[in-house]
């Protein structure tokens, strides 16, 4: 099994040196304007051997300076590991691992298993997501760790199952459990915390059974999909002048504002309704200039990743959960209904899980 999974690392080395050496070199032409950008990063195999670095926006950008998950942990398990997607911002890496001592130590949770972060140097991929791509991202899935280590082989087939009711799209009571709120809770509770993201009926459930302490629920974002992992998005970080934030998520804890997805989003679109089209590929010329000097950085040196320290520079203790971390000013303010559908490229094209993605798309 490492054999065949190191000769695919080797392939795509070699398929990622073969179209780098064409579409970024001034003898490509026009072969960089045609080249799609997902084909490029998801070519890479190792991290670019630079100061960690959060260019551009969570869905059009890249990622220098990344740092791997270890695949094991005391209280973690990274799953999916043929998509080679487990690379982030080192604060990212900080933040989950903690997270995962937490869970365990405070939810009666065994450990936590993680899903997709970010591609070795970002950028788009290839399926299931749209952003994703500056190493502050991470999908966490919402299955216990099990009591013994996953071979390579069950973290890339093992079910993960939705607990959403796949006939009435609110929470299945047989698949809950009140350990899960517990979770998501404490991630919402950090600072570098942006927002997180969850389908529309485990952010209801989270509303009905969160009591009185409810400010960190401004975080929880209604989304599609979502409904067997919730999705962590960390503000961007330090030394990173080059990454776009995204918008405040506002005021209140958006408990009042979901009758929207349950009334038209989660319903069979009408005859009438225009198919969702999927957006068209993202090419070089669109991402910050500062990714094409990310392909041709050297590879990290080493390979073998290592626990994470905390962040060199601390995150300010959050005084109250009201909004996340306001965007600057030149920024458009947010929408009225604060938990309205986030705007295009938000989270679009993400990975809807157990339950079908609808065919069309709301207006941002």
């Amino acid at each position: 099994m490492r054999g065949t999974a190191r000769a695919g690392r080797t392939a795509r080395r070699l398929a990622g040196a073969a179209l780098l050496s064409v579409a970024l070199t001034g003898l490509a032409g026009p072969a960089l304007a045609q080249t799609p950008a997902k084909d490029l990063f998801s070519a890479e195999t190792a991290p670019s051997a630079a100061p960690p670095q959060s260019i551009g926006f969570y869905s059009k950008g890249c990622l220098a300076g990344g740092m791997e998950m270890p695949k094991d942990g005391p209280t973690w398990q990274v799953m999916k590991p043929s998509r080679d997607r487990a690379y982030a911002h080192p604060t990212m890496i900080a933040f989950l691992q903690r997270l995962s001592r937490d869970a365990a130590a405070q939810a009666n949770w065994r450990g936590l298993l993680f899903g997709d972060m970010a591609q070795p140097r970002g950028g788009p991929m290839k399926d299931g997501h749209a952003s994703h791509q500056i190493g502050l991202d991470a999908d966490i899935y919402l299955t216990e760790m099990p009591n013994r280590r996953l071979s390579r082989e069950e973290r890339d087939t093992m079910p993960l199952p939705s607990v959403i009711d796949k006939t009435t799209r609110h929470i299945d009571l047989k698949r809950w459990r009140p350990e899960m709120l517990k979770l998501i809770r404490t991630a919402a509770e950090e600072p570098e915390v942006q927002r997180i993201f969850v389908h529309p009926g485990i952010k209801e459930q989270l509303c009905k059974t969160a009591g009185r302490d409810r400010g960190w629920l401004n975080k929880v974002r209604p989304m599609f999909g979502h409904d067997y992992h919730f999705h962590v998005r960390l503000v961007c970080q330090p030394g990173s002048p080059n990454c776009e934030p995204q918008e405040s998520t506002g005021k209140g804890d958006g408990c009042d504002k979901l009758d929207w997805w349950f009334d038209v989003a989660l319903q069979p679109p009408k005859p009438s309704a225009k198919p969702y089209k999927k957006p068209p590929p993202i090419f070089m010329t669109a991402l910050p200039k500062a990714c094409s000097a990310v392909l041709k950085q050297p590879d990290a040196a080493g390979g073998t990743p290592a626990a994470a320290r905390p962040a060199p520079v601390a995150v300010p203790a959050a005084t109250a959960f009201d909004a996340s971390p306001p965007a600057p000013a030149r920024l458009p303010p947010p929408p009225a209904r604060a938990q309205a559908p986030e705007p295009a490229g938000a989270e679009a094209g993400e990975d809807g899980g157990a339950l079908p993605m609808p065919r069309f798309r709301p207006a941002g």
